[in-house]
């Protein structure tokens, strides 16, 4: 199978956002580790005043993380799924939260022009079909001196973990895609983290596209060395 891209993988997220928020509590530490890196952009004063884009925000999972760092905040929802903003507009949120349905490198044509205070990407990197591109319109986004958190599966390099992520997906996360009527869209995750750059690779990524001080922030529990904080910031 290849990995599904663009509007391919926007209808197969559509097909399963009903089902997608019980698929991903099923897997330990999925929204502490959202937590950490959400409280990782640094962002002060419970976020008043704030302005934060939610790249590739899903069903809202990692809007959430970020109003536990920054309760305060402003914050913008992006994502290509209709399916999925459905679900994330369902759920209740303060009046500074909104969703914008749009594809995560083409910011301005879904009406999304900043500047932005700080941004936060999760599990969004891998799935896009031209990362530089989507790094590139975040970074136009940003204010000089802006935060940037990229919350993603990029594995170490070594081969334990390469080994580690297929037995968990083999034994537990594409059974459970499958039995959920959504067996594509999962092997299509399994196998866009063995395809995706390794964290130091992404971290050059980062760096190549304008971004500085980039650091690599590892995760606790049996994601350790297979999900990643990718922390940086606009030169002022």
């Amino acid at each position: 199978m290849s990995l599904l891209r663009d509007d391919a993988l926007s209808d197969a997220f559509d097909h399963a956002a009903a089902r997608y928020d019980l698929m991903v509590s099923a897997s330990p530490g999925y929204h502490g580790h959202l937590r950490r890196s959400a409280r990782r952009l640094g962002l002060r004063d419970e976020g008043l005043g704030t302005r934060v884009l939610d790249l590739g925000c899903g069903t809202g999972a990692s809007t959430a993380a970020l109003l536990t760092a920054a309760e305060r905040a402003h914050i913008t929802g992006v994502d290509a799924s209709s399916g999925m903003l459905e679900r994330a507009r369902a759920k209740e949120w303060p009046p500074a939260v909104r969703f914008v349905h749009g594809p995560a490198d083409r910011l301005g044509p879904a009406g999304i022009d900043g500047p932005f205070d700080a941004v936060f990407a999760a599990y969004l990197l891998r799935n896009v079909s031209d990362p530089d591109r989507t790094l590139a319109a975040a970074r136009a986004v940003m204010k000089p001196g802006g935060r940037i958190a990229v919350h993603e599966y990029a594995l170490s390099g070594a081969p334990l973990h390469r080994a580690l992520w297929t037995a968990v997906c083999r034994g537990v996360i594409l059974p459970l895609g499958r039995a959920s009527g959504d067996g594509d869209l999962y092997e299509h995750l399994w196998r866009s983290v063995l395809d995706f750059d390794t964290a130091p690779e992404f971290a050059d990524r980062m760096r190549a596209a304008g971004f500085v001080d980039v650091r690599i922030l590892p995760l606790p529990g049996w994601q350790t060395g297979i999900t990643h904080t990718f922390v940086g910031r606009v030169a002022p």
